[in-house]
C-alpha cells in the first residue's frame, strides 16, 4: 500500500494525502521550506565549516578552538530546533511529520552538547 506523505497512513495508489488536513500541513511545510532553505543553508554550511575549522585549531589553542566548536552547534541546535527542515531523502522515507521529529531530536542533541562545551570551553579557561 502506498502512505500518506504527511502523516504516512496507508492509503489507496490514487490519492496523495490520506485528508484535508494532511493536505494543508504539507502545503505549510513545503512553502515554509521552500521560502527559508537559502538562508538556512547559509547559516549551516558557515556553522558546520567552522565547526571543522575549530576542530583544527583546537589542536593549537585550546581555548579558542573550544569555542570555534561549541558556539556553532548551539547555532545549528536552536536553528534546526526553530526551522526543522529535513533533508528530501529523510521524507521519502519517514514522511513528514515524523521526519520533522527526528530532525527537532537531533537538534535537541546538538544544543545540549554545544551548551556543555560551551560551559567547559568557559570554565577550563
Amino acid at each position: 500500500m502506498k502512505k500518506c506523505e504527511y502523516c504516512g497512513k496507508e492509503i489507496s495508489y490514487h490519492e496523495i494525502y490520506c485528508c484535508d488536513d494532511c493536505q494543508t500541513g504539507a502545503n505549510k511545510f513545503y512553502d515554509v521550506r521552500d521560502s527559508i532553505s537559502t538562508v538556512i543553508g547559509i547559516i549551516n554550511g558557515i556553522s558546520v565549516m567552522s565547526i571543522g575549522i575549530g576542530f583544527f585549531v583546537f589542536s593549537f589553542f585550546r581555548e579558542v578552538g573550544a569555542f570555534m566548536v561549541a558556539i556553532p552547534m548551539v547555532i545549528l541546535g536552536i536553528l534546526f530546533l526553530l526551522f526543522p527542515i529535513p533533508a528530501d531523502v529523510m521524507i521519502q522515507k519517514y514522511k513528514i511529520q515524523k521526519s520533522v521529529k527526528i530532525t527537532r531530536i537531533i537538534a535537541m542533541i546538538l544544543l545540549v552538547v554545544g551548551i556543555i562545551a560551551t560551559a567547559l570551553a568557559i570554565f577550563t579557561i
